[in-house]
């Protein structure tokens, strides 16, 4: 292999890697199947992929081409050499309106040639779920087709010319008329002319095998549409040419509620001729309970288009009226369509976990029959389940008959994988039975191409073999893939898992404790490999920074496969690689929820961070930042606040300080308060309000850094009525005495001050020993908080999110950190809870700026909409993440990581505000961001509302609980 990587660095201009880390990332794609390969080339042109083939050839390694690692049969997997084309060949070359048609590269993301045929109102009809990050390389080497193949067919049909590279290192331009047609193949076609006429079903969706039929003169002997399908088993694309089709100026989508699965299946094939754009299809086991749908226990969703909003709302209308249905909704604005398409389009994740929990599969994802057949078909598919003791659940493609599927197949045992086989075989003969096709569009690859004789027959398949022989004489691209496959049940990923449960800090309570399931969560299909965030979303921003696989949650949790697999990465906690990757997660905790599956990269970097470190010496900025708490605390007693300020403004010292503290040398350090929140707390004079008791948790960003936003949520706070409290800060080292709430005099004597923490710095460097100290002794200090019912009021999205996720998993055996999760409140969901009929003062102005990532991912922002909303603060609020992230954009190394985070939403949205607008930010990393590299201050929404009590003091026109005017502040 050195002499095969040496050879490929001189011939090769593109980036050779094989490093463990770089194989690594490539071993799965989205399928059950795992392949290692010797090495990954990213070619920068057809040159470069023409060297890599000639290199190979004389080595007898084989050749994979690979684009967005999203494909369900593992045909995106190889052992040899991968070539990913989204590094360098990813640019769309050419657009010709006029013509309709486009010149792309392989390794180009689905969305970026959509949005340059928009302003030309064109679209390419093709759109899998997997559209944001899918390659057109991709697309057209498994024929993709998408939820608008109804209307625009497959991608075969919006093929009109290929640029081929063979394994010989014959350059060939494929079109109809044989046009580039390798020698032998217009030989072997003419010689089966009958085979091919009869031997191929009639249907939308038929993928599997060769299109062979493609090549028939009465159709054209279309060689690039034949090529469409090939997996990468024919040639190595380097360029294409595509149609593109005209875009409906509006668009409405008629939700239509059907009793069952099969009911809404049936139905779908009756609404064809009406022309639809798509006719999708789902159960109500994938929908948030959340979502407001018609009545039904299973939807189709059939977009319309037209040229106006209400030729397109006419034609949902009539749709609806011919359908019979339970009940039927017409959605027509933007947004609520695009919520719904959300849903279908996370179904590829979200249907990997079953309702309660059991993971569920691909390999039988994607079969197809004809539309009439498909309610028939799904009856006896789930016949077929039950008789195998398995449960799944159909969604898709209904008008089109493809239905895919994720099934709770035990993979991971002898007696199960058997199991599988059987299912495989015997659900392949029904959907033979049924007229159908095996794939409908995602490809054989390894999960189906063993079965291509049942739907083929023994004599197609040679001839497919034959094929393949006249391309590929020597069988080095993607070998056992589509011919001579290799068994459907070999090479499973899950094979090379540990079996026994590792031994982990953290209690993954939604995979049972286990570490190793947690991180078989990611199933590959990449919604973290995003170009841009969309609305509210975050995941993944180091990604989007970079570009690199690597910095993909995907990519993560690909490495963290490796590390407990221990074949390709082999220095387990110790890896460096796994190290590296995890070094440019922002744990932002994104991927918790904007991941369909919910993979929470952020807890598994603490976890990882806690073993790699275990008895070494870690980083200079953990201990300087992972324990700022501790720093800030000793800065308060010495009333050292303003010499280190000054300290901090002194070039040299500032420049040496941070060099040893192991921050970045861009950034300020951020000024101490001279007078904390509780001692200004304690120094206040009376207390307001007096009503229910809320207990204000004094976060160490409010306590050192921000204390205006704790003054400002008392004041809101109780003008709202409430009743404020600060957690105790005595900590008793005696048992209580009498009826066990009262303590001994020598107790109370020899009690320790102490501060309560979340511990959030200590988890987020992976000090995990040192965040369950700090937070048992939190636990202690909220004893008597925890024997009330009042609520705990955390201002800070980060700190609050640590107590409802960190604490719990971190502390799973002791009860007392559940019950204080469950006590967390953010700032406005008290408000809402506590004090649902105050009404804070009309601001009526626009806002601007981020929804902390944290609050988005763990805590959910609703609350704090609807008290924007009722201050008349209007706007939304941008995604992404503000890239300081905590302790991560101050860290060595990774400025720059951080202000492209900023520079993606946040900073433009700010730079585009109004002068009058008001800029929100929550999070105190946020304001910090805004602050160091806008030169804005952004404010904590209890700070502007704060300030819209004190003027509407002054004008008397603020709202209250008992109406207008002075009730709002008695007691103040």
């Amino acid at each position: 292999m050195s002499d095969l990587e040496a050879e490929l660095r001189r011939a090769v201009r593109g980036d050779v890697r094989f490093d463990a880390g770089s194989r690594a990332l490539v071993t799965m794609d989205a399928s059950n199947y795992r392949r290692v390969p010797v090495g990954v080339v990213a070619p920068r042109d057809a040159d470069d992929v023409a060297a890599v083939l000639e290199v190979c050839r004389a080595h007898g390694v084989p050749v994979v081409p690979r684009g967005g690692g999203t494909s369900i049969a593992g045909q995106a997997t190889g052992t040899g050499i991968v070539l990913d084309f989204t590094r360098y060949l990813n640019r769309l070359v050419a657009l010709d309106a006029g013509a309709r048609t486009a010149v792309v590269q392989p390794g180009l993301v689905l969305d970026r040639l959509q949005e340059a045929a928009a302003p030309h109102g064109l679209r390419f009809g093709p759109d899998p779920s997997t559209h944001s990050r899918c390659t057109l390389g991709g697309m057209i080497a498994n024929n993709s087709c998408g939820a608008h193949s109804v209307a625009w067919g497959t991608t075969a049909d919006s093929v009109r010319g290929l640029d081929v590279v063979t394994a010989r290192g014959e350059r060939l331009r494929l079109g109809p008329g044989w046009a580039g047609a390798p020698d032998g193949l217009r030989a072997l076609v003419e010689g089966e002319l009958a085979r091919l006429r009869t031997g191929f079903p009639e249907l939308p969706r038929r993928i599997s095998g060769y299109a062979l039929d493609a090549l028939l003169p009465e159709k054209g002997a279309d060689v690039a549409r034949s090529f469409c399908g090939s997996e990468g088993t024919l040639g190595v694309l380097t360029e294409a040419v595509v149609a593109l089709v005209e875009a409906p100026r509006a668009r409405a989508l008629a939700v239509l509620g059907y009793a069952d699965e099969a009911a809404a299946a049936e139905a779908a094939a009756g609404l064809l001729p009406l022309r639809p754009l798509a006719v999708e299809g789902m159960a109500a086991d994938l929908v948030p309970s959340a979502v407001g749908l018609p009545r039904g226990g299973a939807w189709l969703f059939v977009e319309t288009g037209g040229d106006s909003a209400g030729e397109a709302r006419a034609r949902a209308e009539t749709i609806v009226r011919a359908a019979d249905v339970v009940d039927a909704a017409v959605v027509t604005d933007a947004a609520g369509q695009r919520a719904l398409w959300r849903i279908r389009e996370d179904a590829s994740g979200t249907a990997t976990r079953m309702p309660d929990g059991t993971e569920a599969w691909p390999g039988w994802e994607d079969c197809a029959v004809p539309p009439a057949r498909l309610g028939p078909y799904l009856r006896d598919f789930r016949a077929l389940l039950a008789a195998h003791g398995l449960r799944g659940t159909p969604y898709g493609h209904f008008g089109d008959g493809c239905v895919h599927v994720r099934i709770d197949f035990d993979l991971l045992t002898g007696a199960g994988v058997g199991r599988f086989r059987r299912f495989s075989e015997e659900l392949a003969d029904l959907v033979v039975a049924h007229g159908g096709s095996l794939s409908g569009e995602h490809g054989d690859g390894r999960a189906r191409a063993e079965l291509l004789p049942r739907m083929y027959g023994e004599e197609m398949v040679a001839l497919f073999e034959r094929a393949k022989g006249v391309w590929d004489p020597d069988d080095l691209l993607n070998p056992g893939t589509l011919v001579r496959p290799a068994a459907l049940d070999s090479g499973l990923r899950f094979a090379v898992l540990p079996r026994e449960p590792v031994d982990v800090a953290f209690g993954y309570p939604g995979d049972g404790g286990d570490f190793t399931a947690a991180v078989r969560r990611c199933v590959g299909v990449a919604a973290c490999r995003t170009a841009t965030a969309s609305g509210p979303a975050v995941m993944c921003p180091s990604y989007r920074a970079t570009g690199e696989e690597r910095h993909s949650t995907r990519g993560r949790a690909r490495l963290l496969h490796e590390m407990l697999a221990g074949e390709v990465v082999t220095d387990g906690w110790r890896s460096e690689e796994v190290r590296e990757a995890l070094d440019l997660c922002l744990s932002c905790k994104g991927c918790r929820s904007d991941c369909p599956v919910g993979v929470d990269m952020a807890t598994y970097k603490a976890e990882f961070l806690h073993h790699h470190y275990a008895g070494r010496r870690r980083p200079a900025g953990h201990y300087s930042m992972g324990r700022l708490p501790v720093w800030l605390r000793w800065v308060s007693r010495v009333r050292a606040a303003a010499l280190v300020n000054a300290s901090a403004r002194v070039g040299p010292l500032a420049y040496v300080g941070k060099r040893l503290g192991g921050i970045a040398v861009e950034r300020d350090v951020p000024r101490l308060a001279r007078r904390t929140f509780t001692r200004w707390w304690r120094g206040r004079g009376p207390v307001g309000g007096s009503g229910p008791l809320v207990v204000l948790w004094p976060d160490t960003f409010t306590e050192h850094l921000s204390p205006s936003v704790g003054r400002a949520a008392v004041r809101v706070l109780e003008a709202a009525g409430l009743r404020v409290a600060l957690p105790p800060n005595l900590r008793m080292r005696g048992r209580p005495v009498g009826d066990g709430r009262s303590r001994s005099a020598a107790a109370l004597l020899t009690a320790r001050r102490e501060r309560v923490c979340c511990g959030l710095t200590y988890v987020s460097t992976g000090q995990l020993d040192h965040a369950r100290v700090v937070l048992r002794r939190t636990l202690d200090l909220m004893g008597p908080v925890l024997e009330t019912d009042a609520p705990v009021v955390v201002l800070e999205p980060s700190c609050a999110a640590a107590l409802r996720g960190d604490l719990p998993e971190l502390l799973h055996d002791d009860p007392r950190a559940a019950r204080l999760a469950d006590r967390v409140l953010t700032f406005a969901e008290v408000l809402e809870r506590h004090a649902p009929d105050w009404r804070p003062p009309r601001l009526d102005r626009p806002v601007v700026g981020q929804t902390h990532c944290h609050q988005h991912a763990v805590l959910g922002d609703t609350a704090d909409r609807r008290l924007r909303e009722a201050a008349g603060l209007d706007g939304e609020l941008s995604g992404g993440c503000c890239g300081l992230a905590g302790d991560f954009g101050f860290g060595k190394d990774h400025f720059e990581v951080s202000r492209a985070c900023a520079e993606e939403t946040l900073l433009p949205s700010v730079r585009n505000a109004g002068a009058d607008a008001v800029v929100l930010a929550d999070g105190f990393s946020c304001r910090t961001q805004l602050e160091q590299l806008a030169g804005v201050r952004g404010r904590h929404l209890a700070e502007v509302l704060a300030e819209g009590l004190t003027e509407s003091l002054m004008d008397g026109s603020a709202g209250g609980s008992g109406g207008e005017g002075g009730p709002r502040d008695a007691g103040r």
